[in-house]
């Protein structure tokens, strides 16, 4: 009931509800908010999701910037003027808001999510009703009264937090309301592919960020550490659970015993397990129960076709949802941890001999979001880069997410881009005017 409610109030606003200019102020304005309150909404983050209170902060930093970034995008919202063939004509382009967006977003990053895609569809001039997880609600509602503070008018920004119970049948009204012009997601494959589908019914236009399965290949001429640092990184970046961190480890012959040597010896000194608000702490819990027997489950089948752990293996001492950092070898692609994805802390390693062959493993996957190599080639550079199914390459990085770069994905990791120049293009409607008569 509260999401059909919010629906009508986002329609009723004049279209775009104010000024490209006036917009842009009212953005800059949350910005200047959220950095003024920043520890404030890490603390929340924290308290809500678990991650280290450094990631935290981070993530606040990350998010606000896409606010900021957006304020400015406002401004660009540019038409065309086109030649005509017939002397008494002119073409022009219009951009429009599409109208009211329904913006569903995860717990793994429950700021930044929101502000990426309802900064760009404020920008555009479209309204949104933002349904939270049900896992990490107040963060969203945090960003609602920062909202309410930076002067955004009432119905243009709508919170709808429901329960695990509700989530589907919530996503189901706003995927059907005729009223919702646009829907984008960011969760897992299999449900995006529910939303499609309800969506279809009215053919809303859909941007999706799902589920990745993240290649990271070492090659033969990588520089080592600067490999080992970046798969740390990739990895382990709030306990495993991106959609863009490392799934699969791939690691040529000739490097492949000293990167698993390396690998493991910077996982023991530089990864901490402990609570998210301890300063020392890297790795914070796993979201929930579900979340660590998956990561058992993907060890234990591992294990049991012939793999081997490096470091790690278990659940922590510290109990419920902590997991120790886990490296595995002797890893092959028949085995579950290298054919979906686990979100959780386990790096699995599988030797491979030629590019080719690397190539291969990485774009068997029905997914394609990120994908990572490392090497000093500059000719394998360009062409693993290129022959890379996936929508966003870290060549000799390990963090390529920013702000000023599009995010999303191939095959099955999703549909259209987030933040760029291209993310405010998934609120807008292009529109051709044809005036004769001249």
């Amino acid at each position: 009931a509260q999401a059909r409610g919010a629906v009508p109030r986002c329609f009723g606003l004049t279209r775009p509800w104010l000024s490209f200019q006036e917009r842009s102020a009212l953005l800059r304005k949350w910005y200047d908010l959220m950095i003024d309150n920043k520890d404030d909404l890490a603390t929340i983050i924290t308290a809500e999701n678990g991650k280290p209170l450094k990631e935290a902060q981070g993530e606040v930093l990350y998010s606000a910037s896409f606010l900021e970034w957006f304020s400015e995008e406002a401004r660009r919202v540019y038409g065309d003027v086109i030649p005509a063939a017939m002397k008494d004509r002119r073409i022009l382009v219009l951009k429009q808001p599409v109208g009211v967006a329904a913006i569903i977003t995860p717990w793994n990053f429950p700021s930044a999510m929101i502000t990426r895609k309802v900064g760009a569809a404020l920008a555009a001039g479209c309204t949104v009703v933002v349904k939270p997880a049900e896992d990490t609600p107040f963060s969203a509602l945090a960003l609602g009264e920062l909202a309410n503070q930076a002067g955004i008018p009432a119905g243009v920004y709508n919170v709808v937090p429901c329960s695990r119970q509700q989530a589907p049948a919530v996503g189901e009204v706003l995927c059907t309301d005729p009223l919702v012009a646009k829907i984008s997601f960011t969760g897992s494959t299999a449900t995006g592919k529910i939303l499609l589908k309800h969506a279809a019914g009215t053919v809303k236009r859909v941007s999706m960020e799902l589920g990745g399965h993240a290649p990271f290949i070492v090659f033969d001429s990588a520089n080592v550490d600067r490999a080992v640092a970046g798969a740390l990184a990739s990895k382990y970046r709030n306990s495993g659970q991106t959609c863009v961190c490392t799934n699969r480890f791939l690691v040529q012959k000739g490097i492949h015993d000293k990167f698993v040597e390396k690998f493991a010896k910077a996982i023991e000194s530089q990864l901490h397990v402990g609570n998210g608000f301890d300063a020392k702490t890297t790795q914070g819990p796993l979201i929930n129960e579900k979340a660590v027997e998956k990561v058992e489950r993907h060890i234990s089948d591992a294990v049991s076709q012939g793999a081997s752990i490096v470091t790690g293996g278990k659940r922590h001492s510290l109990g419920k949802n902590f997991f120790e950092p886990t490296l595995l070898s002797n890893v092959t692609t028949k085995m579950l941890c290298t054919q979906e994805e686990t979100f959780g802390p386990l790096a699995p390693v599988i030797k491979f001999e030629t590019e080719e062959e690397a190539i291969a493993i990485a774009n068997a996957a029905s997914v394609g979001l990120a994908g990572y190599f490392y090497s000093q080639d500059p000719a394998q550079i360009w062409r693993v880069a290129e022959q890379l199914e996936v929508g966003m390459v870290g060549v000799n990085e390990g963090i390529i997410s920013s702000v000023e770069s599009p995010f999303g994905g191939v095959k099955q990791s999703g549909l259209g881009r987030e933040g760029s120049k291209y993310g405010i293009d998934e609120y807008l409607e292009i529109k051709y005017v044809c005036f004769g008569g001249l």
